[in-house]
């Protein structure tokens, strides 16, 4: 099995040394990627390390706990080789859906898209495709009954990653308190500036000279979870709201893409409002 562990704890002596040992004599692995990080100014030690056993996980997990619990960590175990459950929320732009229904096909995410859910029809022809459920749940005149038909499914599908491609949805707050850390958006800005709505239209009004996306966990204020992964690309003068918009679909997809990537291989630890990124 490969397994990933990733931690955090008050930065002090002798935790690379306790994990080396777990792994060596405890797990009887073979560390296979280590990388760590001390925040200073937080005063948190980060480290994740893969490795390779032979280990239960359920065992790894019952014998890592005394370690845990002296040095005062937060930590998860993940088994590396098991693949994630996805569900996949839409609304009318398809370029994300799309995007991540391909890559999951051609094995570049060890994922599958167990269902895409949308309060709009439009894209229950391209989940066809792929072979995946699709659930349309409207709006309608009922938000909160909406919501809780949404809260029933990802209940029933039981994914490891809810991923918002485009969802264009405030969730609630009891309905993203279910999923922490388990939920990706794709806010197509680059985050903190142009927060909310028309975000093209806000950048070209202020006449930037880069234009970007930000993939970032979803908490319960709008486009202000840990981010986890962002890019840019330059503009001119000449890009007008709609050649803005049509050239960060793009960049959007890659964006989310890249997130999920590094979700599902455990490669992100979140501490506060920020993310370690062990890639």
């Amino acid at each position: 099995m490969r397994a990933a562990l990733l931690l955090q704890c008050p930065d002090r002596p002798g935790i690379v040394a306790a994990v080396g040992r777990f792994v060596a004599e405890t797990a009887a692995g073979n560390i296979v990627e280590a990388d760590q990080h001390s925040d200073a100014i937080a005063g948190l030690f980060l480290q994740r390390v893969e490795f390779d056993t032979d280990r239960a996980l359920g065992e790894l997990a019952g014998a890592f706990t005394p370690i845990a619990e002296r040095f005062g960590m937060t930590w998860e175990l993940h088994d590396l080789a098991r693949p994630a459950r996805l569900v996949v929320l839409a609304s009318r732009e398809g370029h994300c859906l799309g995007d991540l229904l391909v890559r999951c096909h051609l094995g570049e995410l060890r994922a599958s898209v167990v269902a895409v859910v949308s309060n709009h029809p439009d894209h229950e022809a391209l989940a066809a495709r792929f072979e995946v459920p699709f659930h349309h749940l409207p709006i309608g005149d009922d938000r909160e009954a909406q919501e809780a038909e949404l809260s029933d499914l990802l209940g029933r599908m039981a994914p490891d990653l809810v991923v918002l491609a485009r969802y264009m949805r405030v969730l609630p707050e009891w309905l993203v308190e279910r999923w922490p850390n388990r939920m990706i958006n794709i806010h197509h800005s680059f985050l903190p500036s142009f927060a909310g709505a028309r975000p093209y239209a806000q950048a070209h009004d202020r006449g930037v000279k880069v234009i970007g996306a930000t993939a970032h966990y979803v908490t319960a204020v709008l486009d202000d979870g840990p981010i986890v992964a962002q890019q840019v690309l330059p503009v001119s003068h000449r890009d007008d709201p709609a050649r803005l918009a049509r050239r960060g679909r793009d960049i959007e997809s890659v964006v989310l893409a890249e997130a999920v990537r590094l979700h599902l291989e455990r490669r992100i630890v979140v501490y506060g409002r920020r993310t370690a990124v062990f890639d």
